[in-house]
């Protein structure tokens, strides 16, 4: 296999592991849905997946022409996508959370009350939150037009949001076998390998800005 094509493969699989974080979603998927029954927790999850799966697809599909549109550069956009990424490393290092990959305790209270939690928490902003959406841009962006490198990424954020529905669905199962403790060491693995990607970001993004002139 082409180099290229494995490197964009890897990295987009271990962001959008990162930042969509499928264990974090299955737990609190089980959680808000306790009380209801296999069938219904069944069609909320793929509801919310495949809604989550069309927002991120219309972030990946206009998103960078939305940005041309603004006057934003592919230099800006990586370093200001690689800003995002490495604050919700460091979130996930330390397992805090900030709302950008997981849901606010207000959003939590919110999501108790209601029947039907596909859209709202699950869809958005659980699977489709902010950290998703922004690596989205940022991954096709990086990849410059390459049709076959984008191509890589939609794949590698639709295996990931699948990744994610069958963990939805196998949530009790996961939370009893990992318990919080693993699920925790697992998020904080992902942190630091999400907290480099991050860094890479800024750097290429800074290189490609022209600010820095090199000796």
């Amino acid at each position: 296999m082409n180099p290229l094509l494995l490197e964009t493969a890897t990295v987009a699989l271990a962001t959008f592991f990162a930042t969509i974080g499928p264990l974090d979603v299955a737990a609190v998927f089980a959680a808000l849905t306790a009380s209801h029954s296999q069938q219904r927790r069944k069609q909320m999850a793929i509801r919310g997946a495949t809604i989550a799966a069309a927002v991120l697809l219309i972030f990946a599909l206009a998103g960078e022409r939305v940005l041309g549109l603004l006057g934003i550069s592919l230099a800006a956009l990586r370093t200001g996508g690689g800003i995002l990424l490495l604050l919700i490393g460091i979130e996930m290092v330390f397992a805090r959370s900030s709302g950008s990959t997981s849901t606010t305790e207000e959003e939590n209270a919110e999501a108790m009350g209601k029947q039907d939690i596909s859209v709202f928490p699950i869809a958005t902003p659980l699977i489709a939150g902010p950290g998703a959406m922004g690596a989205t841009v940022l991954l096709i962006a990086d990849t410059e037009g390459d049709w076959l490198l984008q191509s890589i990424v939609i794949a590698s954020l639709l295996t990931m949001i699948l990744i994610t529905l069958a963990m939805m669905l196998l949530s009790a199962q996961i939370d009893r076998l990992f318990g919080k403790t693993g699920m925790h060491v697992i998020t904080r693995i992902m942190g630091v390998l999400l907290s480099a990607l991050a860094v890479q970001f800024i750097f290429d993004g800074i290189a490609a800005s022209g600010l820095i002139i090199p000796a």
